[in-house]
């Protein structure tokens, strides 16, 4: 059996692509086989991938643009027959000793279910990246958590490991599930929080993967307008997942405040959970999971009635909650806000331009410029 099935997901990235390939054919561990799938791809990336006969190569290309998810789902349910997984994209690349570092740890660490890297941001050119204020340089630069510790840091922060970094079994796909079909900006976020719920992950401090920024906002997980209302809907999905935290003791080891809602008579999971989502206060959309949550076992007469015994909350408490959180039309001040500060800048650059026309040097220059104008068609004639 194959030790690595490496998945390689490619869409109009022919630029990039022979770079992508070659970082895999390239490491120093050897024994994987190479899935390329080409989501209909309409620039020459198709051809490219044709011209490879390495045998270890298999190609599939979709018949139309179906996104990531699909592809990668196909590929780990019907074609992958390695131990281990790594996702690989086909515009970024990766050191040469990646998959050997990532095998031995996992080799060495049955308990753990999936390893990723560090990441360099690199730039169109493959060249370092040093535009700050376009990408953040630490968000994947994390520390090792426990499972518990992991689920807490996404529950309140949102995702911070690299898709393309990862080395996962086989097995915790199986256990887990695929990546969910209509996730477009998180299916990885939201299989990172089902793979915490059953298994533990590391992550090594070693930069083992070219992540390459695009220019104006290429990348798939830029943050346009269209992606981030992607993003609010798919972080309110994936919050879901913590539905599967059953019991009391599990709670409390991923939010120790949980603690305080404890009680000698017994429990309801579901409400301590979202009693800690309203009090996290970690993202507008942990406050309309709670507040779906509380809805839900309120229109459940058994479980309103053992609430109101176990924790004295009612419809009266609840209808205080959900005028308190003042979910949709916060979502639009920040819209607004965001909105007040580009017409800032664009005011900004109006007036910066304003000032090199009025200044004197550009006064002086204009007669110049007037001049050269006569004087170049003459030089053409």
């Amino acid at each position: 059996m194959t030790k690595v099935s490496v998945i390689l997901t490619s869409y109009n990235h022919a630029k990039y692509l022979p770079a992508s390939i070659e970082s895999v054919l390239n490491q120093t561990f050897q024994d994987f086989e190479l899935i390329i799938v080409d989501d209909a791809s309409t620039d020459e990336s198709w051809s490219i991938i044709q011209r490879y006969t390495d045998p270890r190569i298999q190609t599939c290309q979709n018949s139309s643009n179906e996104y990531t998810v699909y592809g990668i789902n196909k590929a780990i349910s019907e074609r992958a027959s390695g131990e281990y997984i790594a996702i690989h994209h086909s515009d970024d690349m990766w050191d040469p000793s990646k998959l050997e570092k990532q095998i031995a740890y996992l080799d060495h660490h049955p308990e753990v279910g999936a390893v990723f890297t560090g990441l360099t941001p690199v730039n169109e050119a493959g060249g370092s990246f040093t535009d700050r204020s376009r990408f953040n340089f630490g968000l994947f630069d994390q520390p090792n958590r426990s499972r518990y510790e992991w689920l807490y840091y996404f529950f309140r922060y949102g995702n911070a490991l690299c898709h393309p970094s990862v080395l996962i079994r086989k097995i915790c796909y199986q256990v887990c599930g695929l990546y969910k079909n209509g996730m477009v900006q998180l299916p990885d976020f939201d299989m990172w929080v089902r793979l915490c719920l059953k298994f533990e992950i590391h992550v090594m401090a070693e930069k083992l993967v070219l992540f390459r920024v695009r220019e104006n906002m290429a990348n798939s997980s830029s943050p346009t307008i269209e992606n981030r209302s992607r993003s609010s809907f798919e972080f309110l999905q994936t919050l879901d997942n913590y539905c599967s935290l059953t019991s009391f003791e599990e709670i409390v080891k991923v939010f120790p405040v949980a603690q305080e809602y404890y009680s000698p008579q017994g429990c309801d999971p579901l409400f301590v959970l979202a009693m800690v989502a309203l009090e996290t206060k970690a993202h507008i959309f942990t406050a309309l999971f709670g507040l779906n949550l509380l809805f839900s076992a309120l229109n459940d007469p058994l479980r309103a009635e053992k609430i109101k015994e176990l924790y004295d909350f009612d419809t009266l408490e609840f209808k205080r909650l959900s005028g308190k959180y003042d979910i949709f039309s916060s979502n639009l001040r920040i819209e607004l806000a965001e909105k007040e500060q580009a017409l800032r800048d664009l005011n900004a650059r109006f007036h910066a331009l304003e000032a090199m026309t009025n200044s004197r040097a550009w006064k002086f220059t204009l007669i110049l410029r007037k001049i050269l104008q006569r004087l170049i068609p003459r030089a053409r004639h």
